[in-house]
């Protein structure tokens, strides 16, 4: 089995870690009622996709 020779130092090991970042949702916004949501999704707040009312909300 393949062992390494010496520890692998913080710095090396960081430099290859650069590229793993969190990145934030792409969000839209409703057409209707101004809230943000996920793209190709029904709005959260008032049930409209592609600028039709799909889904009747409770509140």
């Amino acid at each position: 089995m393949a062992v390494p020779k010496r520890k692998t130092s913080k710095s090396r090991r960081d430099k290859r870690r650069t590229h793993y970042k969190a990145t934030a949702p792409t969000t839209a916004v409703c057409s209707n009622c101004g809230e943000t949501y996920r793209p190709h999704n029904v709005c959260a707040k008032c049930g409209h996709y592609n600028g039709k009312k799909v889904l009747e909300v409770k509140e």
